[in-house]
């Protein structure tokens, strides 16, 4: 399983996008920003379980110079 870590973006099964703001319990319970594309960009802050994570993105830093 991948550690979900605060500011990760994750897919969740109902097709949203949403970003961790807090970690209640690792692996349990998040407090996350929900994306809802729905005509009208729309954020929604709410309770997400790990079993409504599909997948979680990783984001890596690339430098430049």
């Amino acid at each position: 399983m991948v550690k979900i870590s605060e500011y990760d973006k994750v897919k969740l099964k109902s097709g949203e996008i949403a970003r961790i703001v807090e970690i209640y319990e690792c692996g349990v319970a998040y407090e996350a920003e929900i994306f809802h594309p729905n005509g009208e960009f729309s954020i929604t802050l709410d309770t997400v379980m790990q079993k409504d994570i599909l997948s979680v993105f990783k984001e890596t830093e690339y430098q430049i110079a």
